[in-house]
């Protein structure tokens, strides 16, 4: 039976909101609180690196899972795999919610704490995947740019929700408190959130392109590197600065913040607010591409971030909530010119019995060198210069990568998925 395509796109931002809700929230304890729990001997912002480097190896294992997740989503279907991702990802961030710490269990506590991050990066690795491809192949070609960003959406709606608890969690507690257990209130809570998002995920029919294509006889990735390696490396360098924008702009000015002697409710609440307004205009931009193109709109998007970035950093020196809100407001939405289209500009790259492969392994593959190093990156700067200017250099260079990718790209806006299949 044949699900709408209001309530696909229902089911996968729901979805993506929990997974990346779970995987954010990491990124943010790894700012916050991580340092002092399980890396309690080193200097504060060697201990933030140390934390950062356990958030990175999330990113390490997003394109096996892709990889797996995309094999197994171009042979079986899309629906399937995005239940096991969910089941998956929620089960990890659960049990970090009941790790011992260093106090207790020694260095064995940051081990469990990286092998439970492993397991999440491997989850988001094959979640985002088959969430854009659902709703990309039930919608119709004249508006499939606007469907398919709302579940681009999830990522500021998850960002929202796992800042959100943390900034009333940071703002109703004793900082005492929130080390000795508030930080596992918000891990815990996903085991609910996982339920919820698994009902209506079990509810959706799968997709109807899927289903009609002809079977491809050999390995999904055979077929992507035979006919779609050009289209690889574009998406991994049209993800270069769109990856390492958000994450500069979302988990990295936390530490930026502190160094400066900001509190923590300060800067939370400000990306708070940004994480709102972004949520909000990523369908916009998507629709935007429907009518100009998924190249023009990502183009001036990737342009604006690599400008943006040089004042970005100033602003949040001032110590102002308002200026802080809006440097990150703006450079979201920056971001979210690229985000936005993204989810169709991927699709239309790639034949349908392939396109779960070759969209996971473009975007996940560049997120290893991306967004798993950006914080790394960016607190090394930071510590070896002690400036914000290296770091505005390095979004800027990736800006220019990012241009160049996309410039390179043919144009997808209007493309048939069901046409999709190259010729054997």
């Amino acid at each position: 039976m044949a699900t709408s395509i209001k309530k696909i796109v229902a089911a996968s931002l729901i979805g993506t909101t929990i997974e990346w809700y779970d995987f954010f929230l990491y990124g943010s304890a790894a700012a916050l609180v991580f340092n002092k729990l399980f890396f309690p001997e080193s200097d504060p912002l060697t201990g933030t690196l140390l934390s950062f480097l356990t958030y990175a190896v999330g990113f390490v294992a997003r394109p096996l899972g892709g990889l797996v997740f995309g094999h197994f989503g171009d042979r079986l279907g899309r629906k399937t795999l995005l239940v096991v991702s969910l089941l998956m990802m929620g089960a990890a961030t659960f049990l970090i919610g009941c790790l011992p710490t260093y106090e207790s269990l020694g260095p064995a506590a940051a081990l469990l704490l990286t092998a439970l991050r492993l397991v999440q990066g491997f989850a988001l690795g094959g979640e985002w995947g088959g969430a854009v491809l659902i709703v990309s192949e039930h919608g119709d070609t004249a508006r499939r740019g606007f469907w398919a960003s709302w579940p681009q959406a999830g990522a500021p709606g998850g960002n929202l929700l796992a800042t959100g608890v943390l900034a009333a969690l940071a703002a109703f507690q004793s900082e005492e408190a929130f080390l000795s257990w508030g930080w596992r209130v918000p891990f815990l809570l996903s085991g609910v959130l996982v339920l919820i998002g698994l009902w209506i995920r079990m509810s959706i029919s799968e997709s109807p392109v899927f289903q009609q294509a002809e079977p491809e006889p050999r390995a999904p990735i055979v077929g992507v590197l035979r006919h779609h390696s050009k289209d690889v490396i574009v998406a991994i360098g049209a993800r270069l600065a769109e990856n390492i924008s958000f994450y500069l702009l979302t988990v990295f000015v936390i530490t930026y913040a502190k160094t400066n002697g900001i509190a923590n409710s300060t800067v939370l609440s400000a990306v708070l607010i940004a994480s709102a307004i972004h949520f909000i205009t990523i369908p916009m931009w998507g629709a935007l591409s429907d009518r100009f193109g998924r190249r023009p709109i990502y183009l001036a998007g990737a342009a604006g971030i690599g400008v943006w970035i040089f004042a970005f950093f100033p602003l949040v020196d001032t110590g102002n909530f308002f200026t802080i809100t809006l440097a990150v407001t703006v450079g979201l939405l920056f971001h979210g010119m690229m985000y936005g289209p993204q989810a169709a500009f991927f699709s239309e790259l790639f034949g349908t019995r392939m396109r779960y492969t070759g969209v996971s392994i473009g975007a996940q593959l560049s997120a290893i060198v991306a967004g798993a190093l950006a914080p790394i990156i960016a607190v090394a700067l930071l510590q070896a210069y002690g400036s914000s200017l290296p770091i505005s250099l390095y979004l800027a260079l990736a800006a220019v990568l990012t241009l160049v990718a996309v410039y390179a790209a043919r144009e997808t806006r209007g493309s048939d998925l069901a046409d999709r299949t190259p010729a054997r």
